[in-house]
């Protein structure tokens, strides 16, 4: 075994921590811009089934999250910056690629190549954050993370509209060379982030598999990310429908993004005050269930948007306060393990609503049904937020450790 790298210095940690706010910026921004036009531009410009979207989505959401663990443990055992620098090269790859699929199986082969260079940064640049901050400093970290993310939030979807007025592939090249930019800033900006020993991958794994608490947690936001990931199948499928045109899902986008730029970081830490990061946590998915489900008995845009505007309240608290608690709860012998495994909620919860989402649209649209969907989307989420009010009840974080 080799012996560990020197601690990170504070300047170090600030630069590779500000290096990881610019590499936010257009990792979101690209994805922003091309994920939510996929459904758009597949179901209503080549006349695919929402269900045949839905499985492509799923397909790229479950690869990616469930070979994050990969990526995790790589990470553990080669470095953080090596594997974000690979992940997003094969991320601009994939999104290249569907520039030129017109059909089923040239979409799904983009997706899978999307989905393997997202599981081999995500669960890194996830362990970067959690290593690179403190248990005092990461909610701030988070709560300023994802206001930057809800600028690029902002901003992706109003560039990928604008573009798709000239052509499909302009948006599938442009979010590609976001990523491409990124590997260039990983390089430049990002420190070397390695655990303090470099264990075999059994061993992360072994620990993971005996923390009962961080298991249970992973099992409960499945049912988070089943109804979160709606906002980009359901949620833009409906806007369009509602509006009469794509800009309704600009449009959309705007509202959602605009509340979280405009009341991320302020809200979460004037909360965070007052409340436990799970009780916001429980709080923002209570939000988002209730509006999820009101969504079925709105018949115009406007109160469409409302729905919309509760739903990104509830999801501008949860965003920063899980991730708050997954690596505080993260073991940190094997952080990239832990976040790897973390994103098995995402994979499987994702998957399977991304899949039910387009199939139950299919479904509610040749039965008359508006109202289903969304039925079971706020059933879900508030069976989440009372499983992770009664699991999260008294948890502390533990304390990280970081070498470079």
């Amino acid at each position: 075994m080799s012996a560990p790298a020197p601690a990170l210095d504070a300047r170090s940690r600030r630069r590779g921590l500000n290096g990881l706010l610019v590499y936010t910026f257009f990792m979101v921004s690209g994805f922003a811009m091309l994920m939510p036009l996929v459904a758009v531009h597949y179901v209503n410009d080549l006349g695919f089934a929402a269900a045949a979207v839905g499985l492509a989505l799923a397909v790229r959401q479950l690869t990616q999250q469930g070979l994050a663990l990969v990526g995790g443990v790589l990470s553990d055992r080669y470095g953080a910056r090596r594997m974000i620098c690979l992940g997003v090269l094969l991320r601009a790859l994939g999104f290249a690629s569907l520039a030129y699929a017109g059909d089923l199986p040239a979409l799904l082969v983009a997706m899978l190549l999307s989905a393997l260079g997202g599981a081999l940064f995500e669960a890194p640049y996830q362990a970067s954050i959690a290593a690179l901050t403190t248990a005092q400093t990461r909610p701030r970290y988070y709560a300023l993370s994802n206001w930057v993310s809800g600028v690029a939030t902002t901003v992706g979807p109003l560039i990928g509209v604008a573009l798709l007025r000239f052509d499909f592939r302009v948006v599938c090249l442009v979010a590609a060379a976001c990523f491409a930019l990124n590997f260039a800033i990983a390089l430049a900006l990002l420190p070397r982030v390695e655990m303090p020993e470099r264990a075999a991958p059994s061993r992360g794994l072994g620990l993971v598999g005996r923390d009962t608490h961080f298991l249970g947690l992973v099992a409960l936001m499945m049912l988070y990310w089943f109804v979160a990931v709606q906002i980009n199948i359901s949620f833009p499928l409906l806007a369009q429908r509602l509006s009469g045109d794509v800009a309704g899902v600009g449009a959309m986008f705007a509202v959602s993004a605009g509340l979280t730029v405009a009341l991320q970081y302020v809200l979460v830490r004037r909360l965070e005050r007052r409340w436990t990061p799970a009780q916001v946590l429980v709080a923002g998915v209570v939000l988002m269930s209730l509006a999820t489900a009101a969504i079925g008995w709105v018949s115009g845009f406007p109160a469409f948007l409302v729905c919309v505007a509760v739903f990104s309240i509830g999801a501008l608290m949860t965003r920063p306060t899980q991730q708050t608690l997954i690596a505080g709860l993260a073991d940190p012998r094997a952080l990239g393990t832990y976040l790897g495994v973390s994103s098995l909620s995402l994979a499987v919860g994702g998957g399977i609503g991304n899949v039910a989402g387009g199939w139950l649209v299919d479904v509610a649209a040749a039965r008359q049904w508006p109202w289903l969907p969304w039925s079971v989307f706020g059933a879900v989420g508030l069976l989440s937020a009372f499983g992770l009010s009664a699991l999260l009840r008294g948890r502390t974080p533990r304390a990280q450790t970081v070498t470079g």
